[in-house]
């Protein structure tokens, strides 16, 4: 039986030109070959499984290699690259740091620098996982790394750069491993499809390499387990189920079902994932991943970010043009509050179940707060016996308390139509409806992130003294009292600064801006307003110190039968 050997030994790159995702760092490192320019000490820092020590490997056999070719790879035929190979070269040392990071390890390596290289001209040391090593044995190996002999070449390799001291950081030529990205993923998943005479669907590529957060080795074991699972035929469904991931399709139809407010068929929808054996977390970690793609999808210059195979990305720019942006943004955030007070929630399910509830009912309370306000029909009405005032118009805002209609007595048109009481009576009612409807949706209101707008000194002051009128009607007349005389400042195009004297009225407005704060973002259409209270002692009342005789004088003249005590018991007042 031929032993099997994985994907990731079975293609690691032999060349510079097969690695994977990291031209930066390749091309860097021909360059230094063709020109000569080799550093002693080289580290390599990346994230797991984006080619660093196999980067690391081929420098060390590019150097040594006898015949390098036209583009600065290595031969693979000379005696130095068939050693390197066949796991066989004296002039190569690989140390595994994460096991061998005591000082007795690193002077061993240390004596063994002092020999000069056997048939190469350079002896070359790997270093993987170099942020394992102790304290001690980084200081032991610190002298050799500042001055080795000329033959010796340290390439350093860690996944924890922030670990190392920075007396090796300064001694070393660092290079930055990027992740990989998925497309450079799935375009060498295909390749190995290729050699490997497997049929894979594109769609299932691109999920591997997504599940594999950056890192093509887990790509390749990833596809190993699907091969292992499905034959020499991947499809996505295979992938899905192996991997245990939320199919698509449940995103774009809870979408769906939630524009169209749609409340029961997203419940059966969302009882169905759970009864699959998804996690509810698992469905909102997903749910808010497609909303966010949707949101990518609505601006040309953002279509790059969407990381998905093709045909999906058609799905998402049809979908996308059913949402509004401002639905998509609300509804990115209800979920994005919904999976922070998850783990928090005893009732979990419930949890999520209200959410949706929410989002079923996000397009008609983004409506609501958005249209335009009420023009009151009774200027419609030609009714000449009530006065101008009386006929001012009546705009309900949304969530607004109903206003009182005045009802004019009943006049009937000449033509037989209908009476202006009647016709009163059928305004009430619509108005009733509405509010009726504004009542539901107040919680989801608040979710609303409408289109700000731009405030200046003068409205701010308007809706700074009304503020101020509340304040004297709901009996909080001295917080009103200072806010009269605190002069107001605007600090770029969002914030308002308002000047207090003292610290007393500073902590009663830190108090007051849990109602401060909705209160001019909502009149003002501005969910960027921001309000700041500053002190200034200039203005603070300055307070005179007396001396002992002035503030006798004052205690006598304030209340006189003082003084005549003082001078019944013969005493003498100095003033």
């Amino acid at each position: 039986m031929e032993n099997f050997v994985v994907s990731a030994r079975k293609y690691r790159p032999d060349r510079f030109d097969t690695v994977v995702g990291q031209e930066h760092v390749v091309q860097t490192l021909k360059n230094a070959i063709k020109n000569r320019h080799l550093a002693h000490a080289f580290l390599f820092c990346g994230p797991r499984g984006v080619g660093k020590t196999t980067s690391a490997r081929l420098l060390a056999k590019t150097i040594n290699c006898m015949q390098l070719s036209d583009d600065f790879e290595a031969c693979n035929q000379c005696e130095s690259c068939t050693a390197f190979n066949a796991n066989a070269s004296f002039n190569i040392y690989e140390l595994d740091a994460a096991s061998n990071n005591s000082v007795d390890d690193i002077r061993g390596l240390v004596d063994q620098v002092r020999y000069a290289p056997q048939g190469a001209q350079y002896k070359i040391y790997i270093i993987d996982e170099v942020h394992m090593l102790s304290a001690q044995a980084f200081n032991a190996f610190l002298k050799t790394l500042e001055e080795p002999p000329p033959y010796a070449k340290f390439i350093l390799a860690t996944t924890e750069k922030h670990k190392i001291l920075p007396t090796i950081l300064s001694r070393c030529q660092v290079f930055d491993f990027h992740r990989i990205k998925i497309d450079d993923a799935v375009k060498q998943l295909k390749k190995i499809c290729q050699n490997e005479h497997i049929q894979a669907e594109e769609e299932a590529l691109h999920v591997i390499g997504k599940k594999s957060d950056g890192a093509m080795r887990d790509a390749l074991s990833i596809f190993d387990r699907i091969v292992s699972f499905s034959g020499n035929k991947i499809t996505y469904a295979d992938v899905i189920a192996n991997l245990n991931i939320l199919d698509y399709d449940y995103y774009f139809k809870a979408t769906n079902f939630l524009l169209s407010g749609n409340l029961a068929a997203s419940l059966v929808l969302f009882d169905e994932i759970l009864n699959n054996g998804f996690e509810a977390q698992h469905f909102l970690h997903g749910f808010s991943e497609h909303i966010r793609n949707l949101m990518v999808c609505k601006h040309p210059d953002t279509l790059k970010l969407l990381e998905v195979a093709p045909n999906v990305a058609n799905k998402f720019a049809q979908q996308s043009q059913s949402c509004s942006s401002s639905w998509l943004l609300n509804a990115l955030n209800l979920l994005n509050q919904t999976d922070f007070n998850y783990k928090l929630s005893k009732n979990q399910r419930l949890h999520v179940e209200l959410a949706l509830m929410k989002l079923c009912n996000l397009g008609r309370a983004i409506q609501l707060s958005t249209q335009q306000p009420l023009v009151d029909e009774k200027k419609k009405i030609n009714v000449e016996s009530n006065p101008p005032h009386e006929a001012s118009p009546v705009v309900a805002a949304p969530l607004a308390e109903p206003k009182m209609v005045q009802t004019p007595v009943a006049v009937a048109d000449n033509n037989g139509s209908k009476s202006t009481l009647e016709r009163l009576k059928e305004q009430v009612n619509k108005q009733k409806e509405l509010n009726a409807q504004q009542q539901i949706q107040e919680e989801n209101v608040a979710l609303v992130v409408e289109e700000n707008k731009p405030f200046t000194l003068e409205s701010f002051s308007i809706e700074w003294f009304s503020y101020i009128e509340q304040l004297e009607k709901t009996g909080k007349s001295r917080l009103a009292a200072f806010l009269k005389d605190s002069p107001l400042k605007q600090i770029g195009s969002e914030k308002m600064e308002v000047e207090l004297k003292s610290q007393l009225e500073s902590e009663m407005m830190e108090e007051e801006r849990l109602d401060l704060i909705p209160y001019f973002r909502k009149n003002l259409k501005n969910t960027l307003l921001d309000i700041v209270f500053t002190i200034n002692k200039d203005r603070m009342p300055q307070m005179t110190k007396l001396t002992k005789p002035d503030q006798l004088k004052k205690m006598v003249n304030k209340n006189p039968m003082l003084g005549d005590f003082v001078q019944g018991l013969g005493l003498e007042i100095d003033y």
